[in-house]
């Protein structure tokens, strides 16, 4: 059963090309191009006293990320150190990103991972251009982005990659005849080159470079791509499977720490070293959670003897764990990845705000951090997560006098708040390390949707109210804490109800705030005495515009068919459009009562029933 179905995911893993993209030093690069001056220089980006990231200038004279700045400042004294706890330029700068990498795409199939990484599945783009390919002349063949312009692309060598290949001997031209072309390679390189294109783009547009990765899953493209930095991109080439273990994927995912293959989170790389070493693994000493002194290979895991997906399950499983994970890990390590690129999509899947501490162990303490990480968790759900709720009308109030509010685009139906708690002292006085972080959650407080309350309101209240009974239930007070982390997060996001594709249903409230409006041409006045017309020509001239003249029943009755009423015509709103995207009417939701016989009917049926009246008093 596992040979079949791993069988089947290569098939399908097989049928996609997939492109990773990694900004070069992305935190580094935004201050990068705000100050181009910055380039040249050693720029270190600074969160608390660590170095979380440096340009590959800085590292080139000995600087790391997460170092201590006293340390960096040691090594190199002419770094360049800039603040980066407020995230709000990497938030910006990465959507603007991803904005632009998503133009290129046709089936927008474009994941975001992070600030600095983007999946991009370019099957559909990549099979279209190989129908286009003369296969007795790859070397002159043109790579076409649109459908609908044929000289929108760029000419290209289909014969050979663009960029490094892994295994690096195979980067060589493809002398192919029409009966001898791999398909697999061909759209492989088809893919390298369409990769080559777009980052050129995002250099020369943009101003950030980026390594690449060009695989047929995002495993593969990710640890290919990582072979080559910065500024370079690698395509793994086939054999991609084979019984014997020599396929250039076995390789690949060989070569690779436990910890280093995606999907494979600290925890479970912990329980796979342990039982590749058959005992516990020591740790660097550092920052790095996952650092070890002695590297565990995959090849190690995956060749040890008895290792299977059942023997997975039973050293992986237990309370908490999902089913199945054991089979899951035995395909990474195999080099399978089932998972496919996500949709683009707009709203974030949730947002977290977190911050670490040297020593937090009194709960004033905790109380001030929660209040200034929920501000600031309530500051990025209105940045990410608002809308302006107007169609047309500039800032400020409308036509109709109501102030222009805001709108959710999505809800999250989940509070999280996790803690990272230090071990006790040891009795010789030393502290084991310790990254595990515990959680506890509870549904969406529905205040914090409450757009007429201040920013501090809402998190005062979302600290008494749920953050700190989360709090006391994750440590309490008698047992004492002393904490190194803290996460306030909002997960499970629903997207609102919207006239767009990706929204959970209709948005109906522009349509009753802007119902007057449209309304108004069917609106019935009471009148003493109506005005008289006695001709068909008064009656077509009553309905002209300009003519403020309402036409009489009496003249609505005898005009042709030919000659709707303004009230009868086609739904149209103020701006010219339609009453929403789906071209639905509102006559199914008014009423019209007939002045001849005082009936009553919905709207739609006006004309009908006035053509009724005209001939039954003219048989």
């Amino acid at each position: 059963m596992e040979a079949s179905r791993r069988s089947r995911a290569l098939k399908r893993q097989h049928e996609s090309i997939v492109i990773h993209f990694d900004y070069d030093c992305f935190y580094a690069s935004v201050f990068e191009a705000e100050t181009p001056a910055l380039r040249s220089l050693p720029l270190a980006v600074q969160q608390k006293q660590i170095i979380v990231t440096c340009n590959y200038e800085a590292r080139r004279r000995g600087l790391r990320k997460l170092q201590l700045i006293r340390e960096a400042k040691t090594i190199c004294p002419d770094v360049v150190i800039v603040l980066g706890e407020d995230l709000t330029r990497f938030r910006n700068a990465s959507k603007e990103l991803y904005a632009f990498l998503r133009g290129f795409s046709w089936n927008a199939k474009v994941e975001r991972l992070g600030f600095d990484e983007v999946f991009m599945d370019v099957t559909d783009i990549v099979d279209y251009n190989l129908s286009l390919l003369n296969p007795n002349d790859l070397t002159n063949s043109f790579f076409c982005l649109s459908k609908d312009d044929p000289t929108d692309g760029f000419t290209f060598d289909a014969s050979k990659v663009a960029g490094y290949t892994y295994p690096e001997s195979s980067n060589d031209k493809l002398f192919v005849g029409a009966l001898e072309i791999d398909a697999l390679q061909l759209r492989l390189h088809l893919g390298s080159h369409l990769a080559m294109h777009v980052r050129h783009q995002l250099e020369q547009q943009k101003g950030y470079t980026c390594t690449v990765g060009i695989s047929t899953s995002k495993l593969h493209a990710k640890l290919v791509g990582n072979l080559h930095k910065p500024k370079g991109q690698t395509t793994l080439l086939p054999p991609y499977n084979s019984d014997d273990g020599s396929d250039n994927v076995t390789t690949l995912v060989d070569g690779h720490e436990i910890g280093k293959i995606p999907g494979i989170g600290f925890k479970i790389a912990q329980k796979l070293r342990d039982y590749a070493l058959q005992k516990p693994p020591e740790l660097n000493a550092g920052l790095m959670h996952d650092d070890t002194k002695e590297k565990v290979l995959v090849k190690r895991v995956r060749m040890y003897p008895g290792m299977s997906a059942e023997t997975l399950e039973k050293v992986l499983g237990g309370p908490g764990t999902l089913r199945g994970i054991g089979f899951k890990i035995w395909m990474l390590i195999n080099g399978v990845d089932e998972s496919e690129v996500g949709q683009a999509r707009e709203l974030p899947k949730q947002i977290s705000i977190e911050d670490s501490y040297v020593r937090l162990d009194t709960l004033d303490e905790v109380l001030k951090e929660l209040r200034s990480l929920a501000k600031s968790l309530i500051n990025r759900m209105h940045v990410d997560l608002l809308e302006d709720d107007s169609d047309d009308d500039p800032p400020g109030e409308s036509d109709t006098g109501i102030l222009q509010t805001k709108r959710w685009l999505a809800h999250p139906k989940t509070l999280r708040l996790s803690t990272r708690p230090r071990p006790p002292l040891n009795a010789d006085g030393s502290r084991n390390r310790a990254f595990n972080r515990i959680s506890r959650s509870l549904p969406m407080p529905n205040f914090l949707f409450n757009l007429n309350d201040s920013v501090d309101a809402l998190a005062e209240r979302l600290v008494s109210e749920a953050l700190i009974p989360l709090f006391r239930k994750l440590h309490p007070e008698k047992n004492g804490w002393n904490l190194s982390l803290i996460n306030v997060a909002v997960t499970n996001m629903a997207d609102a109800a919207s006239d767009s594709k990706d929204g959970t249903g209709r948005d109906i409230s522009k349509m009753f705030k802007r119902q007057d409006g449209v309304l108004k041409q069917w609106r019935v006045e009471d009148r003493d005495c109506p005005p008289e017309v006695h001709s068909h020509d008064e009656a077509a001239n009553a309905v002209r515009p300009g003519n403020e003249t309402e036409p009489s029943p009496t003249a609505m009755h005898t005009l042709s068919e030919d000659i709707l009423p303004q009230s009868w015509d086609s739904h149209v709103d103020d701006d010219g459009s339609g009453w929403d995207s789906d071209g639905e009417t509102i006559d199914e939701g008014s009423s019209f009562i007939c002045d001849v016989c005082e009936a009553v009917m919905p709207t739609f049926a006006m004309l009908a029933h006035s053509r009724w009246h005209s001939g039954e008093q003219n048989p």
